[in-house]
Order: structure tokens, then C-alpha cells, then sequence
């Protein structure tokens, strides 16, 4: 490895999933800087993963107020901010920058090496993490493994007993439909009452009327309900479960990442590139890309042979 540096910043937006997918790029530079201080610039409780996967030694919040005039031209920066960006010798942007105003007012504030990194993955260039992590081999990076991983030890012994379902996604469009998640539910319950089923809700489905309507109406299904947990929270608590049932969603990247086996239902999204990388996982895709199309019958025969 030819260039050592002391000190890096990764700044990556996104949602969940996103975040999550870049982890093995912040990995790759961990591993060929291993003395360096190594800090991710994003979204509160977003970016705070990569400090519990023991990759950043520090996260800052992207949406403070100072962030705000590295968008424009010609930046007047907050002296405290500039120090502090200033004090990296490598910078690494995931950021959205069409007019090139942020790269710009980073090299002159003196940024002394920045690269700019796409957001966007290509429908046809294999995992997302692999293609995130590509614009590192022009510091001779090159990155083996696309999987993210969040290694934690097991903080519930009686989590091997668990299996966890996320019933909602950030788009209506990956999601099962939750009559056949209720149902689905009601026979895991039924075919391993050893097990304690635990449903996993936040924004994005309270937004939509899904977490009211499981307060509602699942209380013939046992369970438990984790509902806006935290990431970190939410890492720590379904590290160890038996398995874990989702569509394409960031929770869904989360669990695999803390090495839960997942069945994952994919409907309009390619699991080629936005599936987990990891045999861990096992995808069930919908035919014709439309999740209506399977029935609770074929995933709870998949689930089965999953849980085996």
C-alpha cells in the first residue's frame, strides 16, 4: 500500500440502506489505514452504524447549520468547520453534487486530497457495496468482500429463539402486503411456538397507518413489537435472532449485517444489486417484479426451509 494517511472523512448521506451498503468502502479504508483517525460526516443516528462496526472513531451531523454554504458558490465557512475539515488528508464524498459548489469550496479551503464519489448505483455493475467502494482503487484500494459487516456480541441469550419481520420498507412498492404478513405470522406462531415473534416498525410505516393497524388488530398473534428503536438500539438488540424476515429495506440490510440468516421478498428491485452480498441471505423474488403475485403459502414454505 503506497499512500498512508493519518486521518480520513467519509461524507455519505442517504438512507439506511444506503449508509449501510457503504460500510465495506469505509472498511476498506480501516483496513490499509489502520493507524488512521477515521471519521464519517452523515446522518444522525445514520452514521453512528459505522462507529458501532468499529470503522469510524468519531461521526458528525451533516445537517449542521455550518454545513450549509459548502452548497454555494464562492463559501464563507464557519472557522471552526474549516479547521476541522482541513485537519483530514483524506476526504471521501458520497455527497449529491451536480454544479461541482461542494467539491470546489473543499479544495479551497485546502482539502488536501478529495475524492468524489457517485451516489448512484448502476443497474448493471453487480452488488451496490461493490460499486461504492470502487472509486477506492484509485488509492490502490480494491475491495474482496461486498459484504457490511456489524459485529456484536449477542446481548440476549434467548435471541436464537427469536424470529424478526419488518413489515414495511421505504416504498410501497417493495411491500408485501401486510393482510398476508398477518397471515404469514399467525401460522410462524402456530408451526414454532418455541419462538417469540418480533415485528420491527418506525417512519415509514407509521406514515403509511401500519403500525397503528398491527397495534390494532395483531393482538391474536403473539408477539413483540419494536417500534422507532434506535439504529444502534435496534443492532444491538437483533444481533443473535434465529432468522429475520423483510423486503429490500434498510432494516433488512441491517439485520444481515449483523449476520442474522434473512429471507428477503424482492419485488421491482434487482436482488443482484440490491440484495445483501452474503450467503446469509436468501431472496424470494416476485414474479413479474409485483410482491402480490406471491402467496403466503410460498413464503411460508420458504420461511420453513429457511428456518429448516
Amino acid at each position: 500500500m503506497g499512500l498512508i494517511q493519518p486521518s480520513a472523512l467519509v461524507i455519505r448521506g442517504g438512507a439506511i440502506g444506503d449508509f449501510i451498503l457503504t460500510l465495506p468502502a469505509i472498511r476498506l479504508l480501516r483496513e490499509n489505514l489502520p493507524l488512521a483517525r477515521i471519521e464519517v460526516l452523515g446522518y444522525p443516528g445514520i452514521c453512528d452504524l459505522a462507529k458501532l462496526a468499529g470503522l469510524a472513531d468519531a461521526t458528525r451531523s451533516l445537517e449542521h447549520r455550518t454545513m450549509a454554504p459548502l452548497f454555494a458558490p464562492g463559501a464563507k465557512v464557519d472557522p471552526a468547520l474549516k479547521e476541522w475539515l482541513c485537519s483530514f488528508n483524506l476526504v471521501v464524498s458520497y455527497l449529491y453534487d451536480p454544479d461541482g459548489n461542494f467539491r470546489t469550496n473543499m479544495e479551497s479551503l485546502g482539502v488536501k486530497t478529495f475524492i468524489q464519489c457517485s451516489h448512484r448505483v448502476s443497474p448493471e455493475a453487480g452488488p451496490a457495496s461493490a460499486q461504492l467502494a470502487k472509486p477506492l482503487e484509485s488509492l490502490a484500494m480494491y475491495l474482496d468482500d461486498p459484504a457490511p459487516r456489524i459485529s456484536l456480541p449477542i446481548s440476549d441469550p434467548s435471541a436464537r429463539q427469536r424470529i424478526v419481520c419488518h413489515i414495511g420498507s421505504g416504498s410501497e412498492t417493495k411491500n408485501w402486503p401486510l393482510a398476508r404478513w398477518r397471515e404469514l405470522c399467525g401460522h410462524l406462531t402456530q408451526k414454532y411456538p418455541h419462538h417469540l415473534l418480533t415485528l420491527i416498525t418506525g417512519e415509514a410505516e407509521a406514515a403509511r397507518g401500519m403500525t397503528a393497524q398491527i397495534q390494532s388488530e395483531w393482538c391474536a398473534i403473539p408477539h413483540e413489537h419494536w417500534d422507532s428503536l434506535p439504529l444502534t438500539e435496534l443492532a444491538t438488540r437483533i444481533t443473535g435472532s434465529r432468522a429475520f424476515l423483510g423486503h429490500d429495506s434498510g432494516i433488512s440490510h441491517l439485520a444481515a449485517s449483523c449476520g442474522v440468516p434473512s429471507l428477503l421478498l424482492f419485488g421491482p428491485t434487482d436482488p443482484a444489486v440490491w440484495a445483501p452480498a452474503t450467503s446469509l441471505v436468501k431472496v424470494l423474488t416476485a414474479p413479474g417484479g409485483d410482491l402480490s403475485a406471491l402467496s403466503v403459502e410460498t413464503v411460508l414454505a420458504q420461511a420453513q426451509a429457511w428456518l429448516g
